[in-house]
């Protein structure tokens, strides 16, 4: 019995020990595991529960202009932040903030009893409302510094600039494209707290201070953008037009001067306008450019040699390619010009032979040399290719069409920069947006240089293109372009807009492209206005926009005023009298009264249009284009409404009968003072118009 006895106990022993073992082998292999493998997760979870990590948001870096002046600023701002662990009653602290904070109670209850360590209730408040929650003083709640983006110059630039999102990242503009060296590096303040989430006094709290963003200089100027904004402003009231826009290079580096575009919005406030009026439509739109793209054509057959400058072209007004007919915007065509003059003119015609005779093949070797079909580069966001139909698929009245810039869609920033490439000696240069990025030390981080890309035309072509668009200023097309004193050189264009079928009636698109001086030019501009209302020419819309910018910015640039043949048409210029509907007889009498004189096509006995357009400034002795209708024009059926102000109900009658209109009169008076439809609209013939007097 006691044997027995005896061997129960043992084996008991011995279980107990087993078991024993097993159990410390495992917690042995437990520990070893935990320290092996998950030593990390282990430190770091400890870690988080008695570390709080307050973020401090770094300033970015200061956006400036090519000369110093700030147009983008981070401001010191507050952020109210919670740890929800710290809060004692959570239902009050909620109610009281969102009385404050103007925030919705149940969510924000909500969002105070969440499992983490750090929230935020609302960031960048106003300083008044972040001293009434520090008076609050409740537990849980605190305060932080972070910085606001402030753009001092409103909506100056703001298609360049962008703007910056809650976290301070860069959403658009520059802001986006040079976030990484704007941004820097956030920092913070660690706090230790024991396990009842009490601070620890004496603790190693530790602050790791945030570093600032680098600063940008732009090329831009912000006197010329001024100008241009000033321009644009004056330029959308009068012509009512849907959007404009003005972009100015430095052709010598590639630099962008100034880009501007309406409408445009203000970056302080973007979230209060449409995202549409965020597109930067200089680098992000494609539109057919029209005449001002015969400046390409120039200089692709200029440079193959398929051209001179004395080789006459005959213009009947139209031209047959493929079975369709291409007419010239004159009626009656040009008859026969030399090529120089056919640019002068910006004669349709004589550019569709031009295309024709340098052929596919060298054509668009110059469309890709001067960067139509892809980016330019340039470092903004959302830069579109443009639309260039597939070399393989051309035709012909492709080649016929794209002459005179139709059949083709380009960007504002490739016609600019492919401009510049002809007048600049024959260098295609990447545009550029921004000349250095510094440290807050003033250390040059990063500079840009003229980034040449390839030589697009040789320096004789680029010397005979310059010549001739000073002459298109001179005494072409341009006219209303030049600036007393000045070399000027350019090209206006008129584009009809395409819609899903075919050309839209009265939707156009005016623009103008020039440089100065013509001899060494020192800045290129393009000026687009889309969708004007009434008078659609790019020399009677665009054109002035350039010399109103112009007459500022050269002065400004130091471009010396030139007294030679220039300060001979500073005093034979003289502005063209409006001839509309006036009889032969008196528009005769009117041109030679202003030292013009006139050359009249068809039999009529008024006048219905005429070239240059009324107001254009023209030397003494130019002649003027006069078409005589008596009623409708051949073709158009259509007839300029005369400007019945200041007749009598009589004259007017007489006025509009002579004209194929017929006269309504809306009141008694004796003086005409306004008409509808207005004086210079496009109507048909037999169309009523009604008179007002007074």
């Amino acid at each position: 019995m006691a044997s027995a006895s005896h061997g129960t106990i043992r084996k008991r022993v011995i279980f107990l020990f087993l078991f024993m073992a097993v159990a410390m082998g495992g917690l042995v292999v437990r520990l070893g595991y935990l320290q092996l493998f998950h030593s990390t997760w282990l430190a770091e979870n400890a870690t988080d529960q008695r570390i709080r990590d307050i973020p401090v948001e770094a300033k970015r870096g200061i956006i400036f202009d090519r000369t110093g002046k700030e147009l983008a600023v981070s401001m010191s701002t507050e952020s109210i932040y919670a740890i929800p662990a710290e809060i004692k009653n959570v239902q009050e602290t909620a109610a009281k903030l969102a009385a404050i904070l103007a925030l919705n109670e149940e969510h924000l209850s909500k969002l105070l009893q969440r499992h983490q360590a750090f929230t935020w209730v609302k960031r960048k408040v106003d300083s008044n409302v972040a001293r009434q929650i520090q008076a609050l003083g409740f537990d849980g709640i605190g305060i932080t510094q972070e910085s606001r983006r402030y753009y001092p110059q409103e909506d100056l630039a703001s298609h360049i600039l962008g703007f910056t999102g809650i976290d301070s990242q860069g959403l658009d503009g520059v802001e986006i494209t040079f976030d990484s060296y704007l941004r820097g590096r956030p920092g913070s303040i660690m706090v230790e707290y024991d396990a009842r989430g009490r601070e620890i006094p004496y603790a190693n709290h530790r602050f790791v201070p945030p570093v600032e963003g680098n600063d940008i200089y732009l090329t831009i100027d912000m006197v010329i953008q001024q100008v241009a904004e000033r321009e644009l402003g004056r330029v959308m009231q009068e012509t009512q037009a849907k959007g404009a826009t003005i972009v100015a290079m430095d052709p010598n580096t590639g630099e962008i001067l100034a880009l501007a575009n309406r409408p445009d919005y203000n970056p302080n406030h973007f979230a209060d306008y449409s995202p549409k009026l965020w597109r930067n439509i200089a680098v992000s739109n494609a539109y057919e450019p029209g005449s001002t793209f015969k400046i390409i054509t120039s200089s692709a057959a200029l440079s193959e040699k398929v051209v001179t400058l004395t080789d006459r072209f005959y213009d009947p007004g139209y031209i047959d390619v493929q079975g369709r007919k291409i007419h010239c915007w004159k009626n009656g065509g040009h008859g026969s010009e030399t090529f120089e003059e056919v640019v002068e003119n910006s004669c349709n015609v004589g550019f569709v032979n031009v295309g024709l005779r340098l052929g596919r093949d060298p054509f668009y070797t110059y469309l890709d040399k001067l960067g139509f079909g892809r980016p330019t580069g340039i470092d903004l966001p959302g830069e579109a290719k443009g639309i260039v139909i597939d070399k393989r698929q051309v035709k012909p009245i492709n080649i016929a069409t794209m002459a005179m810039g139709q059949g083709i869609a380009v960007t504002p920033i490739q016609l600019l920069t492919a401009v510049s490439a002809v007048v600049n000696g024959g260098t295609w240069l990447r545009p550029q947006i921004v000349k250095t990025i510094q440290d807050k030390n003033g250390q040059t981080i990063r500079s840009f240089q003229p980034d040449v890309v390839q030589e697009a035309i040789n320096s004789e072509t680029s010397n005979q293109v310059r010549g001739i668009l000073e002459k298109v200023v001179e005494i072409g097309t341009g006219k209303n372009a030049f600036i007393d004193g000045f070399k000027i050189g350019g090209k206006t264009g008129t584009a009809q807009k395409v819609g899903a079928g075919g050309y839209l009636p009265d939707k156009y698109v005016a623009s103008f492209i020039g440089f100065a001086p013509s001899d060494h030019p020192k800045i290129v501009m393009l000026v687009i206005v889309d969708e004007p209302v009434g008078i659609y020419y790019g020399s009677q819309v665009a054109a002035p926009v350039f010399a109103a910018v112009m007459k500022d910015v050269l002065p400004y640039l130091q471009v010396t005023n030139v007294p030679t043949k220039t300060a001979e048409n500073v005093q034979s210029h003289v502005l063209v009298p409006n001839l509309l509907n006036e009889s032969v007889s008196d528009a005769m009498k009117d041109l030679q009264a202003a030292g013009l004189a006139a050359r009249i096509e068809e039999t009529g006995e008024r006048i219905a249009d005429q070239i240059p357009r009324p107001g254009s400034r023209v030397p003494v002795g130019s002649q003027v284009l006069l078409y005589t209708l008596t009623t409708a024009r051949p073709g158009t059926g259509e007839v300029t409404v005369p400007d019945c102000s200041g007749r009598s109900e009589k004259e007017v009658m007489e006025l509009l009968g002579q004209l194929g209109l017929t006269y309504k009169q809306a009141n008694q008076g004796t003086q005409a003072v306004k008409q509808d439809p207005p004086a210079g609209s496009q109507v048909s013939s037999g169309t009523t118009i009604e008179v007002y007097f007074e």
